[in-house]
C-alpha cells in the first residue's frame, strides 16, 4: 500500500488493519518508523510533530528498541514468535516443543501463507487453508492451527498488527485420541520383561510400576536411586533433537517428584545397580552399548516390538507402560491429587481418565459378582483363574 502524501515533516501509511504507521528520515540521514502503530492518522501526525519538536531542540535519539511496524511476513514473524516464545512456567519452550513447532511452520502453514503479510491474515483465508488440509492428519492439522492460533493472538494483543485474531474456527486446535490405550495385564508385564535383555528388563518394569515417561527413565542415574529406603528421584528429562542429546527439566513442574519403589521392585533395582548401571553417582541406569549415552527409543523400539509380540498385544508401546501404571495406581485407590503426583501431572485432566477406568473396572466387578449370586456357585473372577465361592444363605 503506498504511502499517504507526505505532510510537513516525516509520512503517514495506512495499514491493512486499519492503523497507521509514521516514519520520517532523522538527522542522521536514515529511514526511522515508529515502534508502534497508531489508532488514526491525527495521532500520527502528533507524534511526528513530538518528533520533529525533539530534532529542533537537539534531544532526538534514535529508537533503539525493535519495531514492529515493518508489516512482517507470516513465516518470519511466527519463526520470531517461536524463537522468542515462553512458557506459562516462564521458560522458554522446549527443544523438542520448539522444533516440532518449526516443522509444523515449514509443513502447513509456510506453503500457503508464507508470503502474506500478517495485517492482511483474515478469516476467509484461515477457513479455506484449514479446510484443504489432510483430514487424515487430523493431530497434525489440530497442532498447525492452533500455532498460528497462538501466533496471531500475539500480533493483536501485543504488536497491535491485527485489530481481531482471523483463527475463529470453534475447536479446531482441540485433538482426540485417535485410539484407546488398552493397559497391559499384570501377566503380559512379566512376559514382555522376560523377553527383553537383561540389562533393559528393569527399564520395562519402572516405566510400567512407576509410570515413567521414557525420557525420565532414560535419564535416570546411580544417585536417583535408592532401593533400600524404596526411593526414586524424578528431576530431569532426555530428549533428542535432530540428533542432539539435550537433558532438562521433566515436561512439568509437577515433572519434579520423589517417588516410592514398589517394594518388589527394590531386589531388581539393586541387582539391576550391581550388574548395569554405569560406575559413579552419575551413572546412567540405561545406556546404549555403542555410545555410552542415554538409550535411544529405536534402540529400546528393537527389542520391545518382538518382546510384545511373545506377550499377544502388538498394539502396546513402551509409552502404554505409562498408562498401564496409572492404571494400576487408580485400581490400587489412589486418589486424584495422588495420582497427578505420581504421573508428574500439574493437572486433573489425566488423573481423573485413570480414576474414571478404575470404576467402571469396580462397576464391572461388582456387576459380575451380582451375576454369580443369581446363577450359578461357582465362577472365575476376573479372568484370574480362582474360583469365588457366593455363598446364598443369610447370616
Amino acid at each position: 500500500m503506498p504511502d499517504t502524501p507526505r505532510s510537513s515533516f516525516g509520512s503517514i501509511r495506512k495499514l491493512p488493519s486499519g492503523r497507521h504507521q509514521a516514519r520520517y528520515v532523522g538527522p542522521d540521514g536514515m529511514d526511522h518508523k515508529a515502534a508502534f502503530t497508531f489508532d488514526g492518522k491525527g495521532d500520527a501526525e502528533e507524534y511526528l510533530a513530538g518528533v520533529r519538536t525533539d530534532i529542533v531542540r537537539g534531544v532526538w535519539k534514535p529508537t533503539t528498541e525493535p519495531t514492529i511496524t515493518d508489516v512482517p511476513l507470516v513465516t518470519p514473524y511466527i519463526h520470531s514468535w517461536i524463537e522468542s516464545r515462553i512458557t506459562k512456567r516462564a521458560r522458554p519452550l522446549a527443544p523438542r516443543t520448539k522444533a516440532h513447532y518449526k516443522w509444523l511452520l515449514e509443513t502447513y502453514i509456510d506453503p500457503v501463507f508464507g508470503k502474506v503479510e500478517v495485517p492482511a491474515m483474515n478469516p476467509a483465508a484461515v477457513r479455506t487453508w484449514y479446510s484443504k488440509m489432510p483430514e487424515g492428519q487430523k493431530t497434525a492439522r489440530a497442532h498447525a492451527y492452533s500455532l498460528l492460533l497462538s501466533a496471531m493472538k500475539t500480533a493483536v494483543e501485543d504488536d497491535k498488527l491485527l485489530d481481531a485474531n482471523p483463527c475463529r474456527l470453534p475447536g479446531a486446535a482441540k485433538t482426540k485420541r485417535v485410539r484407546r490405550i488398552d493397559p497391559a495385564t499384570i501377566q503380559e508385564l512379566q512376559v514382555i520383561t522376560d523377553a527383553m535383555p537383561e540389562r533393559l528388563q528393569l527399564v520395562i518394569q519402572l516405566s510400567a510400576w512407576c509410570a515413567l515417561r521414557f525420557g525420565e527413565v532414560t535419564e535416570l542415574r546411580r544417585k536417583d536411586t535408592n532401593p533400600r529406603r524404596l526411593k526414586l528421584i524424578v528431576e530431569r528429562g532426555v530428549v533428542r533433537v535432530d540428533g542432539e542429546i539435550i537433558v532438562g527439566d521433566p515436561k512439568s513442574d509437577a515433572g519434579t517428584r520423589d517417588l516410592e519403589i514398589p517394594p518388589h521392585l527394590a531386589p531388581m533395582v539393586i541387582d539391576h545397580n550391581r550388574r548395569f548401571t554405569q560406575l559413579g553417582a552419575n551413572g546412567l541406569l540405561f545406556w546404549g552399548q555403542k555410545t555410552g549415552e542415554q538409550l535411544a527409543h529405536s534402540s529400546l523400539l528393537w527389542h520391545f516390538n518382538k518382546a510384545k509380540h511373545a506377550a499377544g498385544r502388538p498394539d502396546l508401546t513402551p509409552h502404554g507402560l505409562r498408562h498401564t501404571g496409572a492404571t494400576l495406581a487408580a485400581q490400587a485407590g489412589a486418589t486424584t491429587k495422588e495420582l497427578m503426583a505420581f504421573l508428574g501431572q500439574s493437572t486433573t485432566e489425566a488423573a481423573m481418565l485413570y480414576q474414571h477406568a478404575s470404576e467402571a473396572r469396580a462397576k464391572l466387578i461388582a456387576k459380575r459378582l451380582s451375576e454369580f449370586a443369581a446363577g450359578e456357585d461357582w465362577k472365575e473372577a476376573a479372568g484370574d483363574g480362582q474360583a469365588i465361592p457366593i455363598n446364598r444363605g443369610r447370616r
